[in-house]
């Protein structure tokens, strides 16, 4: 009988033990990234890519990445075939880019990863959307939110632009209010309901397109929102994590003040310091549903001279997988 008495405690001790370790394992178990690097700028006029994703990669992000503990994948390059190379059109290719961007960022979210987008622009945030949208268990498209941080809210449209830019209607044609053939190009469909958006330090639109948010159901954060972590940014979180199943975080580098990006084309006076947005961008992420960030609009090489744009660009990586670490260790 003390045998078995022995026998049964020895068993009840040893699961425990396995129990314990199990446990330590999870909670030690390190975040995983992928870098993805969208060069693809969409622009009438300029070359079809840019070299800020690479300028982004080359600064040495994976090894601060990997120096928190970071599990890093190698780095996927969207680059378009041989034959969709030939198709006509630079907005035709930026749809093309999206769509083989796309498949890119739900593989590598169904392997586990936390995908980080290097963008050309905010064009690319077409990409990514999709790519979120597209990585669930089934075919069922899921329901996507949005956080886009900006100084411009790029919601105009073909009709509202004052400049032409498609730079300028990103946010517009993911919501579905233009350009649907490129949307659709992308593997964006259904469309982003606006009430699944919310722009963060926009202080800079047309008239027109000023116009169309007031009309739409897009929820605004200010700067003080950023800077304080506010009870309105935590309430924005909330409300799309009920509404949504996965949402993306996503950052023009315009957003951020000019004195650490000076060399980005479209500056605007007013925005937080990279600390502020990326200890903002840490609570964020601190929110199971989050399962992306893109970094967009770089400034390189002789734009950035002292390298000042790329170290804020880090600090808001840093600040944003800092969140989901600390959500894995709550």
């Amino acid at each position: 009988m003390r045998y078995w008495k022995a026998l049964l405690i020895a068993c009840l001790l040893g699961f425990a033990a396995m129990s314990l370790a199990k446990i330590g394992e999870s909670e030690t178990k390190p975040v995983r990234v992928a870098l993805v690097k969208m060069p693809y700028v969409g622009e009438r006029n300029v070359p079809d890519t840019s070299r800020g994703p690479d300028y982004l990669e080359e600064g040495g992000i994976r090894k601060l990445l990997e120096q928190q503990g970071v599990q890093v994948a190698p780095t996927d390059a969207v680059r378009l075939t041989a034959d969709e190379e030939k198709a006509y059109g630079s907005w035709n290719h930026l749809a093309l880019a999206a769509g083989d961007m796309a498949k890119i960022v739900a593989e590598e979210r169904r392997k586990g990863d936390l995908p980080i987008g290097l963008l050309a622009n905010c064009n690319g945030l077409l990409g990514m959307l999709s790519g979120l949208q597209h990585s669930g268990p089934t075919a069922k498209p899921l329901r996507v939110g949005m956080v886009f941080i900006d100084a411009h809210g790029d919601f105009n449209t073909p009709e509202t632009t004052l400049s032409g830019m498609l730079g300028g209607m990103p946010v517009a044609i993911a919501a579905g209010q233009c350009l649907t053939r490129m949307r659709m190009k992308a593997g964006l469909e259904p469309a982003i309901p606006t009430k699944h958006i919310v722009e963060v330090c926009v202080r800079d639109t047309d008239p027109l397109e000023q116009e169309l948010l007031d009309r739409s159901e897009i929820q605004q954060l200010t700067l003080e929102d950023v800077r304080t972590r506010s009870a309105n940014l935590h309430r924005e979180m909330k409300r799309l994590s009920e509404l949504t199943d996965v949402i993306y975080v996503h950052v023009d580098m315009d957003g951020l003040d000019p004195s650490e990006v000076a060399g980005v084309a479209l500056p605007v006076p007013n925005g937080p310091t990279s600390a502020e947005l990326a200890a903002a961008l840490t609570e964020m992420f601190k929110y199971e549903k989050v399962g992306a960030f893109g970094v967009a609009a770089m400034p390189y090489d002789d734009r950035d001279k002292t390298g000042i744009s790329r170290k804020a660009a880090y600090n808001l990586i840093l600040g944003a997988v800092k969140g989901v670490e600390e959500r894995k260790s709550d």
